[in-house]
This record gives C-alpha cells, structure tokens and sequence, in this order.
C-alpha cells in the first residue's frame, strides 16, 4: 500500500483545469485561437496520462459514465449516470445490463482495449450505439483512417471525420466520436483511449454566437466548435481527475488503518472502477466482511455510497 500512496499523494496535485493563460476567453473565438486553445488542452491531458496515477482505471471509468450518459441524452433515452451504474451493478456476471447498460459497456471497453482502430473494434461498438451489427463498417474505417493519416493537426482531423460521417450515416454520430476518442489515443501513442469527446457533443461549443441554434458537422465553424468541444472535455476530465486523486488519498491512507483480510483487492478495484458492489464481487471477502470494510472505508471518508439506497449499496471514491 505505501508504494500505491507514494504515486497517488505525488499526482493529487494534477491541475484541476487548464492554465488561465491557455483558457479560451469568451465564445467569439477565432479559429486560429480555438485551434490554440485544443494543443494546450491535448498538452495537459496528455501530461495526465502519462502520469500513469494509480487510479486511472477509476478515471476512465467515469469518463465512460459521463460519455455514456451523454449518449442517452441524444438518443431522446431517460437514463442519467445513476441508471446506467445500476445497469451494470445489478446484473449479474455475464448477464445483459439492457441497451442503456450496454453503452456504459461500450464506452468502458473503449477506455480499457488497446488503442487503435479496427473493423472489430467498430462492429464491438455499434450494436450498443443503436447500428445494425450486420452492417458494413469497412466505409467508416476506411474515413477514419484517412483522416488519421492525413497529417492535420488533432482537432482538424477529428472535425473532418465527423463531418464525413455525418455526410453519409448522421444515426453513427455517437460511433464517430468513439472512433475520434480512439484516434486522439493513437495520435498520441497512449496504451488506451479515454471516453471524451461523446460528453460534449450536446454542450455550448456547437451553439451558434446569440444562441440561435447549432452549428452542424460540415457547415462553416464546425472545426472551431470541434477545437472548444476538447477543451471543455478535457477540462471536465481534469476536474474529475483532481477529484478523484484526491479521494484516492484518503483511500489509500484509510486503507492503512483497516486489518480486514482481502481489503487489498477491495482497495485495488475502486481505485480500478467507477464503482462496487457493498457484496464485493471477485474479492474473496464474503458478503458481510465486505459490507462491514465499506461501513469501515466510509466511516473514514475514504469513500461514498453512490446509490442513495439503504438496500444493495454502491460505494466508488
């Protein structure tokens, strides 16, 4: 454990947003300085994971939660964050969470496989994005990799494949900026991708100056709204990562003060996932042991139950 504490307690300091000098000042940017703005914000990012903090399983997973619950809002769907963690925390092993769980699925894999793109990557994601499993995606990745290979600089490549894709299969937005999250992970050589850019396809980036609409892929200002879209995710990303190294320290110190055999395992799965079974599954630790080390953990503060329930508890950091 002190060895875990040692590199949480040196990247709890991450920023918790991008540098004032660097932050965009208003909407009615350029877009040389939207442009601007997205290098910094893939800069800091990219500082983040390589950083490596002992916790990044946790971070990735929210970030799936946060693009996940996104994408329900676009396909007209009810289920927020808390939904979708039932989806999956009351299923059981190798059971079926439902549609909505299997796009928090989808999204996890994401930040979880080896970056990169390929056919069998798309086909794994499409079902769960509401894509006929049964099409062929071999168009898709063929624009994906071109766009890849075109030696734009990040944001520009991203804001032309989406505009592409778009073009031809407007139902395959959510898909496009999975593949976009893959190609930021390849572009910058990371082992994995982090679910990002899905949590802000709907935000203020895509709004037309006076409010008056949004601006759609393709039309004039769709690079410059794609380039102010990376920084607020990034900047969202850099908030919930500040957060959570800070509740991964008080894990980590009350993990310190528990004897309880198996806390370990306990310990390393909420600092690998968005959130726990009270039961604990693939622990070891029977159901009261566990249920007794979460009253334990959260007694300390080192972590808080998620789903609001006095019944079949959920605790994360």
């Amino acid at each position: 454990m002190d060895s875990l504490r040692l590199l949480s307690d040196q990247k709890a300091g991450q920023r918790s947003q991008l540098p004032d000098w660097a932050a965009p000042r208003g909407r009615g940017l350029s877009e040389l300085d939207a442009a601007f703005a997205a290098g910094v914000a893939l800069k800091a990012l990219d500082d983040l994971v390589r950083s490596e903090p002992v916790w990044a399983g946790c971070w990735r997973s929210r970030q799936a939660l946060r693009c996940a619950a996104a994408t329900m809002r676009w396909m007209g769907r009810g289920e927020d964050e808390a939904a979708l963690r039932d989806a999956l925390a009351l299923t059981v092993a190798g059971g079926d969470p439902g549609p909505a769980g299997q796009v928090l699925v989808a999204f996890r894999r994401l930040g979880s496989r080896k970056a990169g793109l390929s056919l069998k990557m798309l086909e794994d994601l499409a079902g769960p994005f509401g894509l006929s499993a049964g099409d062929d995606f071999s168009p898709i990745l063929d624009m994906a990799e071109r766009a890849q290979q075109s030696g734009c600089a990040v944001p520009v490549a991203l804001a032309d494949l989406i505009s592409s894709l778009h073009a031809i299969r407007p139902d395959a937005v959510p898909l496009g900026w999975a593949i976009a999250d893959a190609m930021i992970a390849t572009r910058l050589k990371w082992p994995v991708a982090v679910p990002l850019l899905m949590g802000e396809c709907q935000g203020v980036a895509f709004r037309v100056a006076g409010g008056r609409g949004r601006v759609s892929p393709g039309e004039p200002g769709f690079q410059r709204a794609v380039c102010l879209a990376l920084v607020d995710a990034v900047n969202a990303a850099l908030r919930s990562a500040a957060e959570i190294g800070r509740r991964a320290d008080a894990l980590l110190t009350a993990a310190s003060k528990v004897r309880t055999k198996g806390a370990a395992a306990v310990i390393a799965k909420l600092l690998a996932e968005d959130a726990v079974a009270a039961s604990a599954p693939g622990t070891g630790l029977s159901r009261w042991a566990a249920t007794r080390l979460f009253e334990r953990l959260e007694g300390f503060g080192a972590v808080r139950e998620l789903s609001g329930r006095s019944s079949f508890r959920i605790y994360g950091v």
